[in-house]
């Protein structure tokens, strides 16, 4: 009797290690992550040219896949890293297949910050000046979202 409790208690113990090796582990990612991977910033660029008041990106977000909430939810991945998300809703269409950001006013630094903050490459950045939109970018969120960060379930 006495040897199938020390089993059990040995079998307990080895679980109970093997979690807290595993919780080291992710602490430890998250660490080296946080460390080595500067955060992209919502902050203008110092020699911007914009004109716009403010030294917060101003941003909108439109929904080119139409899957529900995903504007949303981009939106509140972009406020919680100090974005100003000025405007939300739907693309003109819902046959987007690429995400993309827009640089608006002539200041690619700041689209470039915020498709990064997305998980998107400089690749994805185009320019097409709209000054009367107020603001420094647009993000489109195409049918390929599940590849943005926002929607990858880790933070």
């Amino acid at each position: 009797m006495a040897s199938w409790l020390d089993r059990a208690q040995n079998g307990l113990l080895n679980a109970a290690l093997l979690v807290g090796g595993l919780v080291v582990v992710v602490l430890l990612y998250g660490l080296v992550t946080r460390t080595l991977v500067p955060p992209a910033t919502p902050k203008r660029s110092t020699d911007s040219t914009t004109e716009l008041v403010g030294t917060i990106i101003q941003v909108e977000v439109r929904n080119g896949a139409g899957v529900d909430h995903l504007a949303a939810e981009a939106t509140h991945y972009l406020r919680d890293r100090g974005f100003d998300v000025v405007d939300v809703g739907n693309y003109k269409t819902f046959h987007q297949e690429r995400s993309v950001v827009i640089d608006r006013v002539g200041d690619p630094e700041a689209a470039r910050r915020v498709a990064e903050a997305l998980g998107l490459p400089e690749s994805r950045v185009r320019q097409e000046i709209r000054r009367q939109y107020y603001l420094d970018a647009s993000v489109i969120i195409g049918h390929d979202y599940k590849q943005l960060r926002p929607f990858q379930g880790d933070d």
